[in-house]
């Protein structure tokens, strides 16, 4: 199953994602490395004006979503790896 990384705040949508057999993992930049999606929650979106690329996977704002709106984005996604 696919392997993906959240940020530590969202810890409803880590659960949910575990739940549907998904490889679990915090969003941190030695882990994003090898990951077929990002789940972050928005609220700090590029506060810094940054725009460097450190991975290649899909990145999800979960800002407004729902647990299962999530899940079914990441499915869709990892869909695509």
């Amino acid at each position: 199953m696919a392997k993906i990384a959240v940020e530590d705040s969202l810890n409803n949508v880590k659960d949910a994602l575990k739940q549907n057999g998904y490889d679990v993992v915090s969003l941190d930049n030695s882990s994003i490395q090898n990951c077929d999606c990002c789940v972050i929650s928005g609220q700090d979106k590029n506060v810094m004006g940054m725009t460097e690329t450190v991975t290649r996977a899909s990145v999800i704002n979960a800002q407004g979503m729902s647990e299962s709106e999530v899940v079914k984005q990441v499915s869709q996604r990892c869909e695509l790896v």
